[in-house]
């Protein structure tokens, strides 16, 4: 008899956790490894937000918080979601969690009955399709191979009486697709023929975005307001990844019991990253845009690498900071030694060990035979790790 719950077989360690973890080990071994695999902002938190936080410590406010975040924190999440999304919201609309992640578990765990139908468009951020299973729901995978957007009609033709809910990601990670408005609306009023279905829109790489603008679908189509759950918080845009705020907005019935979940796990989050978080949102945004300049300087200096890459090709992304490129181009070569790229896996491992850059495999995100590449980190990297991959490229027969 094993000591572990049945439902650890339902989940599996996150593959880009995996992937960097492999890639420190051979680092420790004294191996150069370039890393283009995770998906953290390469700049430092800026000085007005770790300013707030050594206020806030110097000022002692180092104990406990209300369960679901600070009176503070949450009157400047309700101010930005009316500034920036033109939503409006209550205080008892709004839980505070450790990360945006730890909100989507919590929200999983709130709303997903076994047998529950959560409809994922492909590709997908990796924990997704776990956290809905973990609580006994069916991830119903919807592969979105044109141009990696859900399009009305698969959308329509995934949705059961099972269906508790559709997961949007806008940008999206891997990809860096942006829904446009209309894209928005027209999904919208599919799901305004079916009330069952709630939406849960993960807008972690809001202000990440380059060449549209960003619209989130309860902004679009004011109907749904009562069925949307809007999850982001402070990581990606405020380089802020080890701070841990994440919040979500939505219906107080819901909010609340994720606010009871809370209670019973990990309590209030941070507190003096809490109050970092208030100046996150409520002081001076102007390094965004010099910082999404660098981003979109980044994207481009690596696509104009790709290009030259023999076998890989891959569309623009419109947000985030990564790349899904495809390796279709390369399947069935080989390497010196004999080894066959099979798939996605074989190249990602090709690359790790022969070439000392680390990527992601597509399959981790719900598509076969893409990488996922981030151009988070520096220029050089950037430099090296394309280099290196154009190289891996050249050397397949």
């Amino acid at each position: 008899m094993s000591d572990l719950a049945k439902r650890m077989s339902l989940i599996k360690p996150s593959p880009t956790i995996a992937v960097t973890d492999k890639a420190n080990r051979l680092k420790s071994e004294g191996k150069k490894i370039c890393v283009l695999a995770a998906g953290e902002p390469y700049f430092d938190t800026p000085d007005h937000i770790k300013k707030a936080a050594i206020q806030s410590i110097n000022e002692g406010k180092t104990k406990y918080t209300a369960v679901d975040g600070t009176h503070e924190l949450k009157e400047a999440i309700v101010n930005k979601l009316k500034r920036d999304n033109n939503l409006e919201y209550k205080l008892n609309q709004i839980c505070v969690g450790a990360g945006a992640k730890q909100v989507l578990f919590n929200l999983f765990m709130a709303i997903i009955d076994p047998g529950d139908e959560a409809i994922i468009p492909a590709p997908y951020w990796v924990s997704y399709i776990d956290m809905v299973s973990l609580f006994g729901g069916l991830p119903v995978v919807v592969e979105c191979k044109q141009n990696f957007k859900l399009t009305p009609n698969l959308l329509e033709s995934k949705i059961t009486e099972k269906t508790k809910c559709l997961i949007l990601n806008s940008p999206n990670n891997p990809a860096g697709i942006v829904y446009t408005y209309d894209e928005l609306k027209s999904i919208a009023q599919i799901l305004l023929k079916y009330p069952h279905v709630n939406i849960v829109t993960d807008d972690i790489y809001e202000h990440i975005i380059y060449d549209e603008r960003f619209f989130t679908i309860a902004q679009v189509e004011p109907k749904l307001y009562d069925k949307t759950f809007v999850v982001n918080g402070v990581s990606k845009a405020y380089a802020m990844t080890g701070w841990r705020i994440g919040y979500i907005a939505g219906r107080s019935d819901v909010v609340n019991a994720i606010s009871t979940l809370q209670s019973q796990s990990t309590s209030n989050p941070n507190s003096i990253a809490q109050a970092a978080a208030v100046e996150a949102l409520n002081g001076d945004h102007s390094f965004l845009k010099e910082r999404k300049k660098t981003f979109k300087d980044r994207r481009d200096f690596v696509i104009e690498k790709l290009n030259s890459a023999p076998g890989l090709s891959s569309s623009i992304p419109q947000g985030a900071f990564y790349f899904f490129v495809s390796c279709e181009g390369l399947l069935g070569k080989s390497t010196k030694s004999g080894k066959v790229m099979s798939n996605d896996l074989d190249f990602a491992e090709y690359l790790l060990e022969d070439y000392l850059v680390a990527v992601i495999p597509g399959v981790a995100f719900g598509l076969k035979n893409y990488i996922r590449i981030s151009y988070a980190t520096s220029q050089e990297q950037l430099k090296i790790g394309c280099n290196s991959i154009i190289r891996a490229c050249e050397m397949l027969s």
